[in-house]
């Protein structure tokens, strides 16, 4: 039998989503076959409206062997799963002549615990197990909440937290799942053969394509024992986030409250003076970090360091003395033993971590003002962990609608442990890059808008004139605004500022969920929706809802933020440009996305304003520009205003 071609698979497969075939999905599809082909690896940009998702789906299912997707968004993993895979799969099994089976597979606290669910949760002050539903008050919200997952508990086939609708706090959902230190085992549990984490691992086990998220790949690399069935094909969508999930995962944290809980947890199931040792050692660490300074540690403080070591010793005692008792007046004792365990095991982790003093480690303070300090560990980077994990034995496929920063690929590749386009070793992965456009003709469609006239930003302060520039230019295009603003502070003060000076309603994060915010925002063409730039970049309102995307300011990182600064220090110190290997590769990739809310389908038309006149005096300015998309570009307060009418004009003539 012939073997069906790529480009009939596609076409099959576009047709039965309804969508149309553009050029630059075709160049995909036919790069990623290519790639699984000579088992190499591929960096593909593939712009909004693309239809990336088939671009690489198909040339995976016409494979044959297993394949991991992994994505950063929620989003993007119910998408795949509810709507892109299945109808890919019945448009390719004609010519196929099979049916590839998917899954999804998400970290065990991700799905509900059946034991916890039924015999309750250790608690802190006593050894045993409380019933959460008996102590949590019915009229409060998370006795609501629980009750109502107790019920969803009888009625759902996945277990997984995101098929509760409405979904429930943090607090609510850790009193029904456990993480997998915490886990029994499907062997000792006496729920392990009804376990929704467990089942979720076999079904994973069977499936040709697994979807699954960025951090459970982190884990999988860095853990060593492997979380993800064997596999030969790595696709990476939404790869511009990796490294920060991967650095977000190999991030260590030890905190007094922390402490005190493993404390109490361990207390009653060890001996008198093994369980002094650890409350001794967890109060001079309390005491150490009160006194505690936000910022990074260079060396670490004599008297942390003690109490670290105390704590790494006392929690190495515990962990020993825990493994080797029995006591059978404490109810479920297994599962009381096994979060101990667990809390305790990661303070001697990372106690032992920053102990140990790697020079590739990051140490500093934070405080919060609700919580206190807390004490963080995280790698200086992950580009050679990434190179050593993610590039052996399979073929990797890494895409994003923002991979050129600057116009080439090597930006996100050195952060991923990869040597320059075309340089060639024994021990070098190699690759190529493909950037396949995009639809939009983005010239016609967009205007990006520097506003060089206003003063540069300082650090902190309102900035009056940028508050006049906003509310005229929000004015001209008659609400149908996104603000993106570099912190939350600066967008609490716009909203309010101009809640006092427009008519036009402004919502802002925070106020609502995510995704009501969206569905207001998109329902009301005059409706203003401001928040932060990082947590934007799902948003995909396309037509007249969002005629107006504004930034604030160049998002560099803060010039006291630990980790970016110690990884910007450390460019320049083997003779690299820091600023531009790190500040300005995080804002140009921040304003990618944020510019890529704009244009999200063929007839959109807008502005992106930049409020910040560095993007068009600075020398990185050019940088940060030829990240954006190819959108006409001007200075011209005047023109931007008058374009801005126009297109209020001609949205309001269609009736919207």
């Amino acid at each position: 039998m012939t073997k069906p071609s790529l480009p009939d698979l596609l076409h099959a497969a576009v047709s039965a989503v309804g969508g149309t075939e553009r050029p630059g999905q075709v160049a995909m599809a036919e790069a990623v076959a290519e790639a699984i082909d000579d088992n190499s690896h591929r960096l593909i940009q593939a712009g909004t409206g693309t239809g990336k998702s088939l671009g690489y789906l198909v040339p995976a299912l016409a494979h044959g062997e297993r394949v991991v997707v992994a994505t950063a968004t929620l989003a993007l993993q119910r998408q795949l799963v509810e709507r892109d895979l299945p109808r890919t799969v019945d448009a390719l099994h004609p010519q196929l002549r099979r049916r590839p089976q998917f899954a999804m597979l998400k970290g065990r606290s991700n799905y509900l615990c059946l034991h916890r669910l039924h015999e309750g949760a250790p608690q802190d002050e006593e050894d045993g197990l409380f019933d959460q539903f008996e102590a949590a008050a019915p009229t409060s919200k998370l006795g609501q909440d629980l009750l109502r997952m107790r019920d969803w508990a009888d009625e759902t086939e996945t277990g997984d937290r995101d098929d509760l609708t409405p979904g429930v706090s943090d607090k609510a959902w850790s009193q029904i799942s456990v993480s997998s230190r915490e886990c029994l085992g499907a062997t000792k549990c006496a729920y392990g053969a009804e376990c929704f984490a467990e089942a979720a691992r076999e079904r994973a086990k069977l499936a040709d394509v697994v979807v699954t998220n960025h951090a459970l790949l982190a884990i999988d690399a860095i853990e060593g024992a492997p979380v993800l069935p064997q596999h030969e094909v790595l696709i990476v969508d939404e790869a511009h986030e990796l490294v920060s999930r991967v650095t977000g995962v190999a991030t260590g944290e030890l905190t007094p409250g922390q402490v005190n809980r493993a404390v109490k947890r361990a207390a009653k199931l060890v001996d008198e003076k093994t369980a002094d040792s650890l409350q001794t050692a967890s109060e001079t660490f309390e005491r150490v970090m009160e006194l505690a300074l936000p910022g990074r540690l260079e060396q670490i403080p004599e008297d942390l360091g003690y109490a670290l070591m105390s704590l790494r010793d006392a929690a190495r005692n515990v962990i020993s003395a825990i493994g080797a008792t029995r006591d059978k007046s404490v109810q479920d004792e297994d599962a009381v033993r096994k979060q101990a365990l667990a809390a305790v095991e990661s303070i001697h982790g990372v106690a032992e971590r920053i102990t140990n003093g790697s020079e590739y480690d990051v140490v500093w303070y934070e405080r919060h003002d609700r919580f206190g300090a807390t004490l963080r560990v995280a790698p200086l980077s992950v580009s050679g962990l990434l190179r050593e994990k993610l590039f052996e034995d399979r073929s990797v496929v890494l895409t994003s609608a923002t991979l050129k920063l600057g116009g080439d690929f090597n930006g996100v590749a050195a952060s991923l442990g990869l040597s320059p386009e075309g340089v060639e070793g024994d021990d070098v992965p190699v690759w190529r890059g493909l950037d396949v456009g995009s639809p939009f003709d983005y010239p016609k469609q967009g205007i990006l808008y520097v506003a060089k006239h206003l003063a540069t930003p300082g650090r902190e302060g309102t900035r009056g004139d940028m508050m006049d520039e906003l509310a005229e230019l929000i004015e001209a295009a008659g609400g149908r605004t996104l603000g993106l603003f570099s912190s939350m502070r600066g967008a609490k003060a716009a909203a309010e500022e101009l809640r006092g000076r427009l008519e036009n309603p402004i919502l802002l994060q925070g106020e609502e969920t995510l995704g009501e915010l969206i569905k207001s925002f998109a329902a009301d063409p005059k409706t203003c929706l401001f928040g932060t730039l990082s947590l934007w970049q799902g948003v995909d309102v396309p037509g007249p809802s969002c005629q107006l995307v504004i930034m604030d300011r160049i998002p560099f990182p803060r010039p006291d933020d630990p980790l970016m600064s110690a990884r910007q220090k450390s460019v320049e110190e083997h003779g690299g440009n820091g600023f531009m290997a790190v500040a300005a590769t995080h804002a140009a990739l921040l304003m990618a996305q944020g510019a890529g809310r704009l244009v999200r389908a063929s007839g959109d038309r807008g502005v992106v304003a930049v409020l910040d006149p560095r993007l068009a005096t600075a020398r990185y300015g050019s940088f940060l520009r030829a990240t954006l998309p190819d959108f006409w570009y001007t200075t011209d307060r005047n023109q931007v205003r008058r374009s801005l009418a126009a297109i209020d004009a001609t949205a309001k003539a269609d009736g919207k």
